[in-house]
């Protein structure tokens, strides 16, 4: 198709996409791993990578390219679902505030403003504390959504007050266009990029907090993530003892998941925007 070829012209969706690609691919061969991953010393110990184990195993008798799949698909789930869920918030919060405006806008907006200036961090630390027991990756990943679509939902309802200001929606205003069908048919196309780009922003996000959290010992430590696995790796003090590959693997992967993303959501969102599509691959 002639967007994909157009989008592999820019090295950094070529990147991202085979980076993404090797993810998701990993992700799928946790579902035949031959090994349970919340059961410990299946393996030997502290084994270093070989061909027996491609990644080595952990000091809990775990090896670490298995677990590393299922790590890969765990995050991968909080954050699609953290992702999906704060874009549904998002948007109507977003279209609605800046197409009625008045005192549903500034309803919204104040609890929207009231998220962004609480220090959200240690909400998360408590709520993490206080559901710490049924903690698990759909809890985890409504958390999330719940607390990160503020930012996202100011910046559609600024685009959607600049929209409906323009010809075009007067137009369809006095056509008798009713207020859904102007909203999906109209807006939702010009708002599009922006809304993919922070659908993708915030899996980034998603997937960071949830390291943070689990280093921390604020989540279920039995479900591999890759926030488990560095906990995990720094529990048994891997990198004092030289036990590079386990503290690496997480590492490596969730560098190349971060900038995977980051650039995937830069490129395709260049590319929708006409005005950077034209500069790109010409007219």
């Amino acid at each position: 198709m002639k967007i994909f070829r157009d989008l592999f012209k820019d090295y950094r969706f070529s990147f991202s996409f085979i980076v993404l690609v090797v993810i998701v691919i990993m992700a799928l061969l946790s579902f035949f791993s031959p090994y349970d991953p919340t059961l410990w010393n299946v393996v030997p110990r502290d084994m270093r990578p070989s061909a027996d184990y491609v990644l080595g195993t952990d000091s809990n008798g775990q090896d670490i390219f298995w677990q590393a799949t299922y790590a890969v698909r765990n995050s991968l789930i909080i954050s699609l679902i953290s992702a999906l869920v704060s874009r549904a918030i998002a948007i109507l919060v977003g279209m609605v505030a800046g197409y009625k405006g008045g005192s549903i806008d500034r309803v919204l907006m104040f609890v929207g403003d009231s998220l962004l200036v609480i220090p959200l961090f240690l909400i998360f630390v408590m709520l993490a504390m206080m559901v710490r027991q049924h903690m698990n990756l759909a809890v985890l990943g409504l958390m999330l959504a719940f607390f990160g679509w503020a930012w996202d939902a100011r910046l559609i309802r600024s685009m959607v007050l600049s929209l409906r200001e323009r010809d075009f929606t007067r137009t369809a205003v006095l056509s008798g266009t009713g207020t859904i069908k102007l909203v999906l048919k109209e807006y939702l196309p010009f708002t599009m990029p922006l809304i993919f780009s922070t659908l993708i922003n915030n899996m980034s996000w998603a997937i960071g907090l949830e390291i943070t959290l689990a280093i921390l010992g604020l989540v279920n430590l039995n479900i591999p993530t890759l926030g488990t696995m560095l906990n995990w790796a720094l529990f048994y003090q891997s990198i004092l003892l030289g036990r590079w590959w386990w503290i690496l693997t997480p590492v490596i992967l969730s560098l190349f998941m971060f900038i995977a993303l980051y650039w995937l959501s830069v490129s395709i969102s260049e590319y929708l925007d006409p005005r950077t599509r034209i500069q790109r691959v010409g007219a």
